[in-house]
């Protein structure tokens, strides 16, 4: 596995890169994470035959903000210039939670790149006001404020069961996010509308113990995506890739097979 920086406007990308001749599968991070937290799909996926990259997004891991080029740009456009730097013409692509909301962004702006799209645990950033009303009620404040985010991530069976794994989250989570970085805004307005335009194969995941993004409200995006399937993972927290990445692995792996010729 090679980690190098792509040198693409307004900042250094840091990534990894399997290499070889499989088609490449792009892993975006959620916001609790970097490129540390694919930790579990790596071999699961160069076994397969696919080439693997994972990236720190701008303000994230070990990416390093330049002073050239405008800030803080979008993660769509550091994406497609990062795709370009690679040199690398169509993908799959993978995406939790803040992740998720990346990829589908990036594939509304550049739709003839992603062979496929996995939007996992993610509520993909929509700006629908009903949808945001709905979202307000499931996610208090406090949530936010109070709560560890291991706690707010992580699911409660997860938590007992593997507490070294939950440990090991926690460290990548401490290093994740850079202090003082500026959220980046999507390229496009995300909306239950817009989203409906996606023509790329969409499977979307979800856990039964995720606090932010539940079955019933990824559902509610699947059924805007036109012939997206969906994927439950019971008992499984935000982090479904983390937490059950056997499980996460099968149904990616499975998906994507579907739409490799």
């Amino acid at each position: 596995m090679r980690s190098a920086y792509a040198e693409v406007p307004g900042v250094r990308l840091f990534y990894i890169d399997s290499g070889g001749t499989g088609i490449p599968v792009i892993f975006l991070h959620p916001a609790s994470g970097s490129t540390r937290s694919w930790e579990h799909q790596i071999d699961a996926f160069v076994k397969a035959g696919y080439r693997f990259i994972a990236y720190d997004r701008r303000g994230w891991g070990r990416s390093i903000v330049v002073s050239s080029g405008s800030q803080p740009g979008t993660a769509a456009d550091d994406l497609e210039a990062l795709r370009e730097y690679l040199k690398i013409d169509s993908f799959h692509l993978v995406g939790s939670a803040a992740g998720g909301g990346v990829a589908l962004d990036y594939a509304l702006a550049f739709p003839k790149h992603p062979k496929t799209l996995v939007v996992a645990s993610s509520n993909v950033g929509v700006a629908d006001e009903r949808y945001n009303e709905m979202s307000n009620k499931l996610h208090p404040a406090e949530m936010l404020t109070t709560l560890p985010p291991h706690i707010r991530e992580l699911g409660p069976s997860y938590r007992a069961a593997d507490p070294g794994g939950t440990d090991r989250w926690l460290e990548i989570e401490k290093v994740s996010r850079l202090p003082g970085a500026p959220a980046q805004p999507p390229k496009n307005r995300i909306t239950f509308s817009s989203i409906g335009n996606i023509a790329t194969p969409t499977l979307f995941i979800a856990g039964g113990a995720d606090l932010y993004a539940p079955p019933p409200m990824v559902q509610l995006f699947a059924d805007r995506v036109r012939g997206s399937q969906m994927v439950a993972i019971p008992e499984a927290g935000h982090s479904t890739f983390w937490e059950t990445p056997d499980r996460f692995n099968e149904a990616v792996l499975r998906f994507l097979g579907q739409h490799d010729h």
